[in-house]
């Protein structure tokens, strides 16, 4: 069974928004189904901080031993900083999608209404 945490929002392509510790900053990352669906991460391409976003707008691609899938942008926003951990450490996403495993940190422009809370996303999962 894949955690779902409450304190997040979710996407229905399996991203996850966790608030960050700057007003209006948000981490981005995929979900524990997600993770668990693709199997062993191998690598993650992220986009250049500086880069601005539209509402489910391709930000990279996670690349795993089963496939290789896009990463869509919850929300619109400019990118302030990645994860350069993932360069050396794919599998990050893998035994910590919610913590050291997230992808980039996003300046959100505009509103989060299409975002799932934790009881949507379980339904959409199945859960």
């Amino acid at each position: 069974m894949s955690e779902i945490r409450s304190d997040l929002q979710y996407t229905k392509d399996h991203e996850y928004v966790r608030a960050g510790d700057d007003d209006g900053v948000v981490y981005v990352g995929i979900t524990d189904y997600a993770q668990g669906e693709l199997g062993d991460v191998v690598y993650v391409e992220l986009p250049e901080v500086g880069r601005t976003l539209a509402e489910h707008e391709v930000f990279g691609t996670i690349e795993a031993v089963k496939a290789v899938s896009e990463l869509y942008s919850p929300l619109a926003g400019e990118v302030v900083e990645i994860n350069k951990r993932l360069d050396g450490e794919p599998a990050l996403v893998n035994s910590d999608p919610y913590g050291d495993g997230w992808m980039i940190k996003l300046r959100v422009a505009g509103d989060r209404a299409g975002l799932l809370d934790a009881a949507a996303y379980g339904a959409l999962i199945g859960q």
